[in-house]
């Protein structure tokens, strides 16, 4: 027996299903490890000792390398000082100055811990403003993991899905029915920066509904909230939607905001100041100093090296190796998303079963991505990186072809 499979054996006796949530490898495909033991720059390890290099990144928490030693420094200094103290240490005032000197929309900031926390600390904020209950969201959106918004309703009772009313992405006509349907009651409009449903193709977002999306909430007096914790700080560190030249009253972040130190903040404008100072919010470590340290020395890293920049150039070089091999095996692919939060997807492959196919291949090559959820770059996938990624493609293209022939 493997190693993964005698740990999956004891967990299934002490941890309901073994394991839960969206790190279960059962969801993910037969050849999936479950548990792993190391990371090295962009590199995993498996508890059997299987290398590869990590293209989720840890799903996203991953930003500078995995172990990062100014990060890591940073953190093991302020560890040595006190972490989980009677209030928050100095680094709680120095990060949020950093926010707020970076971020355009950004006037103060709040710190907890998960994604969730911020999205659900934003529809706080802006209900609390507006003394208003709905709140639109898109259509298969995620936005974390609590009742309101948990894409899995086992658990979940309908009044606590009640004050969410659903549009399609990109389709502001669609927004504008769901604002007449909350009928004068919204609070927010909460959106991703760009369509990252899982198990279908990426979507950008269109510059006239993101710019209609900020004029339809002006107009009702509702707070725009972006919910950045996937795409923040891989896009644009001012945030996702500064290029559109749209600025979003309440920013949700988190994942890469630390490179893999549990932290999230959520930052705002400052008519939304006495709003967010009124909420009764709070979390036993969300003012634990030590994830801090490593958020302030993680985007002074991202900042100095320009960060975005760095994903940008690892992105195109992945996505063009990839297009060039699909070719050459004589596949037809999509590849959707920013090039720094990329995925692949088949031609025709409604079921998924030659991307999961593949990617399971790509497993046996040393390359860890995803079937069904898009994938992360880093600053720390160089040239080198990402070549080696591509020849474990190369040589899972060649299975995948074997298996099933070419398109």
């Amino acid at each position: 027996m493997s190693v993964d499979a005698s740990l999956r054996a004891r967990a299934a006796k002490v941890i309901p299903g073994g394991m839960y949530g969206h790190l279960n490898a059962v969801l993910h495909g037969d050849r999936y490890p479950q548990f792993f033991v190391r990371a090295e720059g962009a590199r995993q390890w498996d508890a059997d000792g299987r290398e590869y290099v990590d293209l989720m990144c840890s799903w996203g928490p991953m930003i500078v390398g995995h172990r990062e030693p100014r990060v890591e420094a940073a953190a093991a200094a302020q560890q040595a000082s006190g972490d989980c103290l009677n209030g928050p240490g100095p680094v709680m005032v120095e990060l949020a100055e950093l926010l707020v000197d970076l971020i355009p929309s950004a006037d103060w900031a709040m710190f907890s811990k998960n994604g969730t926390d911020a999205t659900t600390q934003a529809l706080m904020v802006a209900r609390a403003a507006t003394g208003r209950t709905k709140v639109l969201v898109a259509h298969g959106a995620y936005h974390g993991a609590d009742p309101w918004c948990t894409p899995g309703l086992s658990g979940v009772t309908p009044n606590q899905r009640a004050d969410t009313v659903e549009f399609t992405y990109n389709d502001l006509a669609s927004a504008e029915a769901a604002a007449a349907e909350a009928d004068g009651d919204v609070a927010a409009i909460l959106v991703t920066p760009f369509k990252h449903d899982s198990f279908e193709d990426q979507e950008p977002a269109d510059a006239e509904f993101a710019r209609g999306v900020r004029a339809l909430a002006d107009r009702l007096g509702a707070a725009l909230v972006i919910d950045d914790v996937r795409a923040g700080w891989r896009l644009d560190l001012r945030g996702s939607w500064e290029p559109l030249g749209v600025r979003p009253d309440l920013t949700a972040w988190s994942k890469a905001m630390a490179n893999g130190f549990p932290i999230a903040a959520l930052t705002g404008a400052d008519a939304l100041r006495g709003a967010a100072q009124s909420l009764y919010s709070t979390g036993s470590f969300w003012f634990s100093a030590t994830a801090m340290a490593a958020a302030k020395a993680t985007i002074e890293i991202l900042r100095e090296s320009d960060g975005p920049g760095l994903m940008h150039r690892a992105g195109t070089r992945l996505r063009e190796g990839l297009a060039a091999q699909a070719a050459a095996h004589g596949f037809v692919v999509r590849q959707t998303g920013p090039v720094q939060v990329p995925w692949l997807s088949f031609e025709g492959d409604d079921t998924l079963e030659k991307g999961i196919h593949w990617a399971g291949a790509c497993l046996e090559e040393g390359v860890y991505l995803h079937p069904w959820h898009n994938w992360f770059l880093s600053a720390a996938h160089t040239d080198e990186e990402i070549d080696r990624a591509l020849q474990g493609t190369d040589a899972a293209f060649a299975k995948l072809r074997a298996a099933y022939g070419a398109d």
